[in-house]
C-alpha cells in the first residue's frame, strides 16, 4: 500500500523475504532491503513480518519515550528487547522460483558459491550475454547478478552460523568469500551485524 501510494519512492524499505523480489520488481523506485528486520525513514517505517513488526513497535516506543518505557513494553509483550532494525531476518536461503527462466542458473550458482565467479563466467554458464543476464536478473530477481550472488553467499553463511560450529574462517571459505576479512566486511554491510553477534543472537532467539 505504501509503495503503491508512492510513499516509498526513493526510500529504503523492507518486507518479508518471500515478497522482497516481487516488491522490488513492481516498484523499482524503492530500495528493497530483505536483510533487515525493519527500516525507519522518519515518517515512514516498514518491517519484515509479524514478529519484526513487534520489534518495530518497540523501536518506536524507545525513540518516543525512552529505553525504560520500551523495556516495560517488552516485558508486557513477553518479548526480549534485543533486536534492532539492522539485524537480519532469520531466514533460510530463498529457493529459485521454478517459474523463473533463471531457475537452473540460480540453482547452479547456489551449488557453486565457493567458486570465484565473475559476471562473464555466470553469463557463459547461462548461455547468454552479460547484458541479457543483467536485464533478466533485474526483471526477475529485482537485483543484479553479482548482488544476488553476494546475498546467496551471505544466506549460506547465515545457515552455517545457525546450524554448525564452524569457525568464521571456515564459513568464509564454504560461502565463497575468499578470506575471513572479506566475509566479515560483506556480512556486516548486508546483515548489519558481525558474524559472531549474528550467531549469538540467533541462538538466543532459538532458545
Amino acid at each position: 500500500m505504501l509503495a503503491e501510494a508512492g510513499l516509498l519512492d526513493g526510500l529504503r524499505a523492507t518486507t518479508h523475504w518471500l515478497g522482497a523480489a516481487e516488491l522490488a520488481r513492481r516498484y523499482p523506485s524503492v530500495s528493497v532491503d530483505a536483510n533487515v528486520l525493519f527500516v525507519d525513514n522518519g515518517q515512514v517505517l516498514t518491517s519484515a513480518g509479524a514478529s519484526a513488526a513487534l520489534d518495530l513497535c518497540l523501536h518506536m516506543i524507545r525513540c518516543d519515550y525512552g529505553a525504560a518505557v520500551a523495556a516495560d513494553a517488552a516485558r508486557l509483550a513477553v518479548t526480549p528487547l534485543v533486536r534492532d532494525g539492522g539485524q537480519a531476518q532469520f531466514i533460510a536461503g530463498e529457493p529459485p522460483r521454478r517459474t523463473s527462466t533463471l531457475h537452473a542458473l540460480m540453482e547452479w550458482l547456489q551449488c557453486n558459491l565457493r567458486e570465484p565467479l565473475t559476471l562473464d563466467a555466470i553469463a557463459r554458464q547461462g548461455a547468454m550475454s552479460v547484458r541479457t543476464l543483467t536485464r533478466r536478473f533485474q526483471e526477475q530477481a529485482g537485483t543484479s547478478p553479482l548482488q544476488w550472488l553476494q546475498t546467496a553467499r551471505v544466506r549460506r553463511a547465515q545457515q552455517l552460523l545457525e546450524t554448525t560450529a564452524l569457525s568464521v574462517e571456515q564459513i568464509a571459505t564454504e560461502a565463497g568469500f575468499g578470506s575471513a576479512t572479506a566475509f566479515r566486511e560483506r556480512f556486516v554491510r548486508i546483515v548489519g551485524t558481525t558474524p559472531k553477534r549474528y550467531r549469538q543472537a540467533f541462538r538466543a532467539q532459538a532458545a
